[in-house]
């Protein structure tokens, strides 16, 4: 089984990404992108088949920032190959920056989507 790639490798692939997004997607986004060591394990994970938290996109008073959880993915990917470890950070990215983009538009259509998926889980 190959190893996972260490955090600061993952931080490398998140820059690479990050910096083929248009400049526009960081409008607001003051506290960027930021990649955390630990595992986020959602409020309604069951222990039979844990849901980690990948990412997330907070706001607060003093900003909004992207989390990405380091740990997260290296318990729900370990021995993925680097190339579909990108296209999963992507993905991640992605959504997390389509949460801002419509925070800042008022819209809360992948809220929906979001609160959609966490409700099929759990039946």
């Amino acid at each position: 089984m190959r190893s996972f790639p260490d955090i600061d490798r993952v931080h490398e692939i998140l820059n690479d990404i990050a910096e083929k997004l248009p400049k526009e997607f960081f409008s607001r986004l003051n506290e960027g992108v930021v990649l955390l060591p630990e595992y986020r394990v959602h409020p309604l994970s069951r222990d039979n088949k844990m849901l980690y938290i990948l990412g997330e996109y907070r706001k607060s008073i003093t900003g909004s920032h992207i989390r990405i959880y380091y740990g997260s993915y290296k318990k729900v990917f370990e021995g993925i190959s680097e190339d579909d470890l990108i296209k999963r950070l992507e993905e991640t990215l992605l959504h997390e920056f389509t949460h801002h983009l419509e925070t800042l538009a008022g819209e809360r259509g992948l809220i929906i989507k979001d609160n959609e998926r966490i409700k099929k889980y759990l039946e």
